[in-house]
């Protein structure tokens, strides 16, 4: 994919990219050049609401009671 860079130093980002990232206007990236000199961004901020769906749904319903004592569990062994 191409973009050109406008007469005052900014670029569109191609929509299947913005899609992947999963961006829109407002949100912020953080833009570096590797050591192969490549470019490369990272998405800085990204709302709650876009992570939902990001990880498989369990395979049981657990409960607050249930989370808590595994946090319990968990903080007496360190």
């Amino acid at each position: 994919m191409r973009a050109t860079i406008t007469a005052k130093g900014q670029i569109t980002l191609p929509k299947l990219i913005r899609e992947q990232l999963c961006v829109s206007a407002g949100d912020k990236l953080d833009f570096f050049v590797s050591k192969e000199g490549h470019l490369e961004g990272v998405v800085l901020k990204m709302p709650a609401n876009r992570l939902k769906g990001m990880l498989p749904k369990p395979a049981r319903v657990v409960s607050l009671d249930e989370m808590d004592n595994a946090i319990a569990q968990g903080a007496s062994k360190s």
